[in-house]
């Protein structure tokens, strides 16, 4: 699958609310930062109180995702964060290398393979899911 151009991506962006019953709001916003590259920047509010703040650098020239940081309130506390940086000894990350996200208990050191999540494709549907689901479970 290819990734999405520039006007393909805003549009996922801000269909969101409408596409996901789940989502309460959302203040996800798309910034330009050259012809073919941009930032995306906000927070997703879900019904079930979680919230999903999003960092993205997008490069829509070579097709990818940069970079990326995504982490998951719930209230004042994060209960959630995914992360690309590489862990090359830990052995159960692997099989997403180097995607992964952290949770409690133990937080920082608390990591765990996070399929789906790529360079290669939007992980918004992913994230949203994840947080629809995390939110009907006792680890929040």
């Amino acid at each position: 699958m290819r990734f999405p151009s520039q006007k393909d991506y805003e549009l996922l962006v801000y269909a969101l609310p409408q596409t996901y019953d789940g989502i309460a709001s959302s203040s996800l916003r798309l910034f330009s930062t050259s012809r073919r590259t941009a930032v995306l920047r906000g927070v997703v509010r879900f019904h079930n109180g979680l919230e999903l703040r999003v960092r993205e650098t997008l490069d829509f020239a070579a097709g990818r995702i940069s970079d990326y940081s995504y982490t998951v309130f719930k209230g004042q506390e994060r209960v959630r964060w995914y992360d690309p940086q590489p862990h090359p000894g830990v052995a159960e990350l692997a099989s997403t290398y180097p995607h992964h996200y952290h949770t409690p208990p133990n937080i920082k050191r608390n990591r765990k393979p996070a399929p789906g999540i790529s360079f290669q494709s939007p992980n918004l549907p992913i994230l949203i899911s994840d947080c629809i689901s995390l939110g009907n479970t006792a680890e929040c």
